[in-house]
């Protein structure tokens, strides 16, 4: 082998310090590489979190089966006992509006006995009251018809009330009369008795 052979060959065109300088660039690709695997990572991380936690309730709630409808059985009987118990309040609220109507059937002949018995009271009353007025007539009619001096005597006996209802219903000179022959005073009593009767009654 030559001399010429031994010496190596050269590349003019080639830098001999250029593989210096890719040292910096491999650390930082290398720390971008290992950036990306670790979130990489977590992100499996969470993936495997979720999936070992189950479906979420929403989705759990999607994939849950429809409840089934009750059967047409059930319904039927159902509807059966809602009929009966309406049919039982209707027949409750019958049975109180036949009892209200009895109880004011028998209210409205009490009602009527009692009209009837103030009526027959009324017509009693009217009896009595004409039959008192035919006797206060004709005992009037009696003291009218004595003489005044015997007539003055009866009246002295009875009360000044008394004897002014009868004065009032006699006629005019033969109450007078009977005044005359009583004593001064039981006369001024009885004449203003007899005054007062119609005080109050109106003059127009």
């Amino acid at each position: 082998m030559t001399a010429a052979a031994a010496v190596p060959v050269t590349d003019p065109g080639r830098r001999p310090g250029r593989r210096r300088g890719r040292g910096p660039l491999m650390v930082i690709a290398l720390l971008f590489a290992a950036a990306a695997l670790m979130r990489l990572a977590s992100g499996f991380g969470a993936a495997v979190a979720m999936i070992e936690a189950g479906p979420a309730p929403a989705a759990a709630a999607a994939a849950a089966p429809p409840a089934e409808a009750p059967p047409p059985e059930a319904l039927l009987a159902a509807l059966r006992a809602r009929e009966e118990r309406v049919t039982a309040r209707e027949l409750a609220l019958a049975d109180r509006v036949a009892a209200l109507g009895r109880i004011e059937d028998g209210l409205a002949d009490r009602l009527a006995a009692l009209e009837a018995a103030e009526a027959r009271l009324a017509a009693t009353l009217a009896l009595a009251e004409r039959a008192a007025e035919d006797d206060v007539a004709r005992l009037t009619a009696v003291y009218e018809a004595m003489k005044p001096a015997e007539a003055a005597r009866l009246f002295g006996e009875m009360a000044p009330d008394f004897a002014a209802g009868f004065l009032a219903r006699m006629r005019p000179e033969a109450a007078a009369a009977v005044l005359a022959g009583l004593e001064p005073q039981r006369a001024y009593a009885i004449s203003v008795l007899l005054a007062g009767r119609n005080a109050g009654a109106p003059r127009q």
